[in-house]
């Protein structure tokens, strides 16, 4: 059992619980992926695992584990919401280098500096953050474009023991997925073609960004070389600009 199998496993379960759970199409060739790293004692295989779900609100749900043995551990969870849905994005990156572990959880908004819209989704959650955060304290900084894309209910964390991930980041995990999937159950479809198109916009600018800064782009270089990790990026984990081209040139 790896680190973050058991998040994965309870999040799968739950989702298949709570929502009308499908399949997402994975291109051929990312659902497992496989590389030899390192020599002689330090040879390792490093595991790249994908799953894709889909329900009628939620475009795509999708999980990138990595398993490198127990200096390398990496769980990327992010759920996209279909584009006629005002909804934020969860956002999961639990990570574990041979220096400690980087863990970032959220809901991200569609629109942070509307007040209105951190009533609906922010506000709520920040009972959750504040209980988790006395036992996970701040990570210190990240890059200051990156602001923009997280809620006031941002955990980001750097503990140093795996116990802490298994207890408070589990748990913390918990909390803000189930938060979440109670917001689904509450959305209703957005119609009005102005907030329709500053939804498409809004995720898209996200997408992009996220595609463009990704930090596991060098990670992927290292063990599956360029071509396949920029395939994995844009036609998979964030493909949403790649959907929409294909889907008007019908």
């Amino acid at each position: 059992m790896t680190l973050y199998q058991p998040f994965l496993d309870y999040a799968i379960a739950l989702l298949q619980e709570r929502l009308p759970l499908q399949s997402y199409p994975i291109p051929s060739g990312f659902e497992y992926k496989s590389a030899i790293v390192g020599k002689g004692k330090q040879e390792n295989e490093v595991v790249t695992t994908s799953y894709g779900y889909q329900s009628p609100k939620l475009r795509q749900i999708r999980a990138a584990h990595v398993q490198g043995g127990s200096a390398l551990q990496v769980l990327n969870f992010v759920i996209f919401p279909h584009l006629n849905y005002d909804l934020p994005f969860f956002g999961a990156d639990l990570v574990t280098l041979p220096g400690g572990h980087l863990i970032a959880l959220d809901m991200q908004p569609l629109f942070r500096d509307e007040r209105e819209y951190q009533a609906k989704y922010s506000d709520p959650i920040l009972p959750i953050f504040e209980t988790y955060r006395q036992h996970l304290p701040w990570g210190g900084d990240f890059p200051e474009e990156a602001s923009a894309f997280f809620s006031p209910a941002f955990l980001w964390t750097r503990p140093k023991e795996n116990e802490a991930v298994e207890t408070h980041v589990f748990e913390a995990f918990k909390a803000y997925l189930q938060a979440y999937l109670d917001f689904v159950d509450r959305a209703e479809p957005v119609t009005d073609p102005q907030a329709l198109a500053a939804i498409k916009q809004s995720q898209l600018r996200y997408l992009r960004y996220r595609a463009e800064k990704d930090p596991a782009r060098g990670m992927f270089n290292r063990f599956y070389g360029s071509e396949w990790t920029e395939e994995y990026i844009h036609g998979f984990l964030f493909d949403l600009e790649r959907k929409l081209e294909t889907a008007a040139s019908v």
